[in-house]
């Protein structure tokens, strides 16, 4: 069941130039919202009726406060806050510069956290909801994912924490973990696993080289065979307009069996699994 008077409702969107921002965008356009679209670059902004670009970086404080202004500048009520803008970093823990752990957290969960705050109190006056994006690495997590999982798992606490804070005063928060999504960010995600990777020590190399080599294998052929920015973009729609959503909804089939399995099996069964499905991606002669 969908929420009526759309048309006089307001949802803010980020990371929503391309994939499942950009689908959640225009389907909420279609659907009677007026969508506030972040993105970086007005080259990246979606032109769709419904739709109005915003310039937002979430990690930048000013641009953060410009979309809170608007917000509170017009007469719609804000009924959601999707954060969905993120980056996909994959490198071994050993080997990921401090520097880039850091850009990961401020993009994916520190910038999510800026703009949650910025929105809540119009949020808490219209009794609205958040949904956070997480990841199907937001609770199970493979090699080289330390980072990009690490914040991911903290998105799914700091939503837990804040679910419990505002359900009392009416406002819902849901968290959308997908799987493989065939997007433009496990495209870049490959490439700036291979940047990292080419900048490890020889010893580094020796140690993590055929592995990285493994995962981007795996991430290319788990992002071919996922789902469509579009299919997950209904998830995320769903979310944010149910009467009532459920605290978390997985996206695609094999964040729903991962979650499954994750129930059921050990640690150490799960790490063996996890192992064998990435053997099978390593280079000819390498040992996994």
């Amino acid at each position: 069941m969908t929420l009526s008077s759309e048309a006089q409702k307001l949802v803010v969107v980020t990371g929503a130039s391309t994939g499942m921002g950009a689908s959640t965008a225009r389907e909420l356009a279609r659907r009677g919202f007026h969508v506030l679209a972040g993105v970086r670059r007005d080259a990246d902004a979606i032109r769709a009726t419904g739709v109005e670009p915003v310039i937002l970086d979430i990690t930048e404080p000013e641009q953060v406060e410009a979309l809170a202004a608007r917000v509170a500048a017009d007469s719609r009520t804000l009924h959601a806050l999707v954060n969905n803008a993120g980056v996909q970093v994959n490198a071994p823990v050993e080997a990921l510069p401090m520097a880039e752990w850091r850009r990961v957290f401020e993009v994916n969960l520190f910038g999510h956290i800026a703009v949650t705050q910025a929105l809540l109190p119009e949020l808490l006056r219209t009794k609205g909801r958040v949904i956070n994006i997480s990841s199907i690495g937001g609770k199970y997590v493979m090699a080289t994912y330390g980072a990009y999982a690490g914040a991911k798992f903290a998105l799914e606490a700091v939503s837990d924490s804040l679910r419990r804070e505002v359900a009392p005063l009416g406002v819902q928060v849901v968290v959308v973990e997908p799987g493989g999504v065939r997007t433009e960010i496990a495209a870049r995600g490959i490439a700036t696993a291979n940047d990292l990777a080419a900048r490890m020590t020889p010893e580094q190399d020796r140690r993590y080289g055929d592995l990285v080599r493994a995962n981007n294998r795996l991430m290319a052929s788990g992002t071919a065979s996922g789902m469509t920015a579009d299919a997950a973009a209904q998830v995320i729609v769903k979310a944010v307009t149910t009467r009532r959503p459920r605290p978390r909804y997985t996206a695609g089939r094999d964040a729903a069996l991962i979650m499954r399995l994750g129930r059921l099996l050990s640690d150490r069964t799960l790490d063996r699994i996890l192992a064998a499905n990435l053997r099978r991606h390593y280079p000819k002669g390498a040992i996994a």
